[in-house]
């Protein structure tokens, strides 16, 4: 993979045939599991503040992030409106569903908080990566630009999700944590890559 790969430590790396095979001849269906997709980032960001309150500096950077996610969706909604789409309703994201069962069931707040951030980091971080195969290889200048810029912001996502992990960990070992998380992630996202989600 390149570059953004190497950053990210992903292990499976996406095909960028999936563009070519399954996005480009779905776009609204793309842009519309896109637009949830920010929604719902913006939406777990709320939940970690409810859940923290007393971590002013991670409260600050929750709130910041979510209203980051929902300008995101402000403009991928407007792309919708723009090719003559709507919205419509929302889609499951299985890939999520299925890294939200790797989190730590029970244990400390500390524990818990470290897994949630690493949860969020594993999102952003494949993301980031999908949106780049998607600049590198669509077949079409808008979105390429767009999904370039969107890549660039994940990226920022992904570190201060690393970073605030790190912050709050105590004695948990978060780079050990986070190996965890991206081998659990490569054996999931290895059964998508095939339907017309972001992360399908």
């Amino acid at each position: 993979m390149a570059k953004t790969g190497t950053i990210l430590k992903l292990k499976l790396p996406t095909d960028p045939l999936w563009v070519k095979n399954v996005v480009e001849s779905n776009i609204e269906e793309i842009l519309v599991d896109h637009a949830f997709c920010e929604q719902k980032a913006a939406t777990n960001a709320i939940t970690i503040i409810v859940q923290n309150p007393n971590l002013s500096d991670l409260v600050n950077e929750m709130a910041l992030l979510a209203q980051e996610e929902m300008e995101h969706f402000k403009r991928v909604h407007d792309i919708i409106l723009a090719r003559g789409f709507v919205l419509g309703k929302e889609r499951r994201d299985h890939y999520v569903n299925e890294l939200f069962q790797f989190l730590v069931k029970g244990g400390s707040r500390e524990q818990q908080l470290v897994d949630r951030l690493l949860f969020s980091a594993m999102i952003e971080a494949r993301s980031c990566e999908r949106f780049k195969v998607m600049s590198e290889h669509i077949n079409d200048a808008e979105l390429a630009a767009f999904y370039h810029e969107l890549m660039i912001s994940e990226a920022g996502h992904y570190t201060m999700f690393l970073r605030m992990a790190k912050k709050y960990a105590g004695s948990i070992d978060v780079d050990k944590r986070w190996q965890d998380f991206l081998t659990y992630e490569a054996g999931v996202i290895q059964r998508y890559g095939k339907s017309e989600t972001i992360h399908g």
